[in-house]
């Protein structure tokens, strides 16, 4: 019997759909990281915010390929978070990386 050696998980989305958010292959992880790389040039929460977006739309090409085109209209916060530690290793969703990062922008 085979070991999977990675986290599969469910999650529903906005508009009740659900998908299954496993790791990306190689090929769109690379796309992930590109788009990723830009989030260290950011100037306001909407730059992030966009790359946030795009790196989860990379990833729905893989995970759901149907809904890769509308993530800000079926996705939150909480839920993009979640694809993006799942699918590229990404892990946003730490509240000591969340106050820093809010502090680096000025927000309070």
């Amino acid at each position: 019997m085979a070991t999977k050696v990675y986290e599969t998980i469910e999650l529903e989305l906005l508009d009740g759909t659900v998908i299954t958010v496993k790791p990306l292959n190689l090929k769109n992880l690379r796309l992930v990281m590109k788009e990723w790389q830009k989030s260290s040039d950011i100037e306001s929460e909407d730059d992030l915010l966009d790359i946030l977006i795009a790196c989860t739309s990379i990833a729905m090409t893989q995970l759901a390929p149907e809904i890769k085109d509308d993530v800000e209209e079926k996705v939150d916060m909480q839920t993009m978070y979640k694809i993006l530690e799942i699918a590229a290793d990404i892990k946003l969703n730490n509240p000591n990386l969340q106050a820093t990062d809010q502090a680096l922008l000025g927000i309070n």
